[in-house]
C-alpha cells in the first residue's frame, strides 16, 4: 500500500463527489427520510427499530453503495479505469482511495440522520461494529458491482433490486404476513436483520458471524471482478 498513491485518488475522487449533483444529493436522501420519519411519529416517541434499521439500510444503499458503483461505472464508461489498473497503484490504493470519500459520505449521512431520529442508547459498541461490517459489506458490493458494468446507465439494473433486497429487508414483513413462510426464514439472515436483532438486545455472536460471512463474500466479490476487470483490459 502506498500512501501518496491512495491520497491521490481520494483528493481526486472527493472533487468528482462534490461536483456530481447525483452523488451529492444522495447524501441527503437518508437525512430527508429521517426528517419524514420524525414528522410522522410527531416527536412524540421514539421510532420503532425496524423503521430505524431502514433509515440506516437506505444510508448504506444509496451512499456506499450506490455512490461507489457509480464512481467507478462512470470511470469504466470514460475508460478511464484502463489506466488506473494498468498504472502502479495496486488494488489496495485504488479501493482504499475511492472507499475513503464514500466512507466519509457515508459518516456524514449516517450519523446526520440518527442524530435527527435521536434514538436512545444507538450508539453502542456492538451496533457500532454490525454499522462497520455493513458499511464494508455494501461498499465492497458496490465496488464489485462497479468494475462489472461498462456505463452509468446499466448501474439503475443493479440499484433497484439491491436496494429493494438488502435495503428494505424488514419491509418483506408487510408482503408477507406468515412468520414461517421460507422468505421471511431467508430474510433474517440478511446484514438488516442482524443489525435490528443487536437493536432489539437480542444479539449473539452468531448476528456478528452472519455480518463478517456477508462482509468477507463481497469482499471476494471485489477480487474477481478487479481481476475479471484486469484480464479483460
Amino acid at each position: 500500500m502506498n500512501i501518496t498513491r491512495v491520497m491521490a485518488i481520494f483528493e481526486k475522487d472527493l472533487k468528482e463527489f462534490m461536483k456530481n449533483m447525483m452523488l451529492f444529493t444522495s447524501v441527503l436522501i437518508p437525512i430527508i427520510m429521517a426528517l419524514f420519519f420524525t414528522r410522522i411519529g410527531g416527536g412524540q416517541a421514539e421510532l420503532p427499530p425496524e423503521m430505524l434499521v431502514i433509515v440506516v439500510g437506505v444510508v448504506f444503499t444509496a451512499v456506499s453503495f450506490s455512490a461507489v458503483m457509480t464512481m467507478i461505472a462512470e470511470e469504466n464508461e470514460k475508460d478511464t479505469l484502463r489506466g488506473l489498473l494498468q498504472s502502479p497503484a495496486t488494488i489496495i490504493d485504488i479501493i482504499l482511495g475511492k472507499s475513503m470519500v464514500v466512507g466519509l459520505m457515508t459518516i456524514i449521512s449516517l450519523v446526520a440522520s440518527i442524530l435527527i431520529i435521536s434514538p436512545d442508547n444507538y450508539w453502542t459498541l456492538e451496533n457500532i461494529i454490525s454499522l462497520i461490517l455493513m458499511g464494508f459489506f455494501f461498499l465492497c458490493m458496490g465496488i464489485g458491482i462497479g468494475l462489472i458494468v461498462n456505463s452509468v446507465a446499466t448501474t439503475s439494473v443493479y440499484l433497484i433490486p439491491i436496494m429493494f433486497i438488502f435495503g428494505f429487508t424488514p419491509y418483506i414483513e408487510m408482503i408477507i404476513t406468515d412468520p414461517d413462510h421460507i422468505a421471511i426464514k431467508i430474510a433474517e439472515y440478511f446484514p438488516l436483520y442482524q443489525n435490528l436483532n443487536i437493536l432489539n438486545g437480542e444479539s449473539g455472536a452468531m448476528e456478528f458471524v452472519i455480518l463478517a460471512a456477508w462482509a468477507a463474500a463481497s469482499f471476494l466479490l471485489v477480487l474477481w471482478a478487479f481481476n475479471k476487470r484486469k484480464n479483460d483490459e
